[in-house]
């Protein structure tokens, strides 16, 4: 069995309290203290292996995760499962900092320069102001970016879908197939929160106007609601579109299921496309465009690894291929001009 705290105590003719201070608030030990300490306790195999790794090495030991959607969500459970499969095996944390609130956003960019208790800040799906760019800047640690973030914006990496790709090719397979009186659906976030979403709707959009497609843009609350509220807006429009394009299959899905409960089929009344092939969207037939968070979120894990110890990495600026997928919920539309 291995010694315990009090015996690390009691050979380094010390408190218990000053022990696990020199593990947990190095700060408050005086330097000569805390060399007795972390020799004894290695010599003694304390247990508490990882304080003496930060102890010895001046790290955390732990990365800050930032992010704004829900935990829950398939975006967000992918970018987190990805992260833990690289830094747990090599002996780091992940600390999850959910941003749902201008308070909340303003305390986070305010206190981690501060408290210095993270090695590198992982941004997930928002853009960041400057002046928080600064400020994270304060605490001389790297931040990388996820699907969030342009190179120019003073990140020391990022991993980004080619939002501008994927959204081009959803457009133009829907005007390939003959669709002018196209709907897009996207959400507002009331944080002012800029997720890479903006850049599918933007490009989308953009296409399509070249195109000389009309487009009508529904944004509908981010609440428990939204598909109720997309399908009120639907419904309410002069005349209904023959595609719909949604911003992620989050939305498509359910609306899927909807739209077939007031007698509108997919893809006979209406084609559907979402974005990010995640769950149930081949079982549901959606076309969509996959990304992979689980893959951009490891190589995201691996450079923030290397900006950590080394201070640089190979290839700092990633951008994915977006890939389109064609399935059942898209056919020629009736009304070809």
């Amino acid at each position: 069995m291995g010694s315990s705290i009090k015996d690390v105590a009691r050979q380094a003719g010390v408190s218990v309290s000053t022990v696990s201070r020199a593990f947990t608030r190095p700060e408050l030990v005086s330097k000569a203290t805390r060399a007795k300490v972390l020799a004894i306790a290695e010599e003694l195999n304390f247990s508490i292996s990882r304080s003496a790794m930060v102890l010895k090495s001046g790290r955390a030991l732990r990365v800050a995760l930032l992010m704004s959607d829900h935990i829950r969500l398939w975006f967000s459970a992918s970018i987190i499962e990805g992260l833990n499969q690289v830094f747990h095996a090599n002996g780091y944390d992940l600390s999850i900092f959910q941003i749902s609130s201008i308070e909340e956003r303003r305390a986070f960019f305010d206190m981690l320069p501060i408290r210095r208790n993270a090695d590198a800040v992982i941004v997930a799906s928002f853009d960041v102001e400057t002046e928080e760019i600064d400020q994270l800047a304060k605490a001389g640690v790297p931040i990388i970016g996820i699907n969030c973030v342009m190179p120019d914006r003073g990140f020391s990496a990022s991993v980004n879908i080619d939002d501008v790709q994927g959204s081009k090719l959803l457009a133009r397979h829907l005007i390939g197939l003959g669709h002018r009186r196209i709907a897009y659906i996207r959400t507002d976030r009331a944080v002012t929160l800029h997720f890479s979403v903006q850049r599918r709707y933007e490009s989308f959009a953009q296409f399509c106007k070249q195109a000389g497609v009309d487009l009508t843009t529904i944004v509908i609350a981010d609440s428990e609601d939204r598909i109720g509220h997309a399908m009120t807006e639907l419904l309410s429009l002069p005349q209904l579109p023959t595609a719909i394009a949604c911003q992620e299959d989050g939305i498509a899905i359910p609306l899927m299921f909807q739209l077939a409960r007031t007698g509108l089929r997919v893809p006979f009344d209406v084609s559907m496309v979402g974005y990010d092939d995640s769950f149930y969207a081949n079982e549901v037939g959606l076309t969509t465009v996959r990304q992979d968070p689980i893959i951009m979120a490891q190589s995201a894990a691996l450079k923030t690894l290397d900006l950590i110890e080394r201070g640089e990495t190979e290839h700092p600026f990633e951008v994915f291929p977006a890939q389109l997928l064609v399935r059942s919920s898209t056919t020629e539309s009736k009304q070809q001009s």
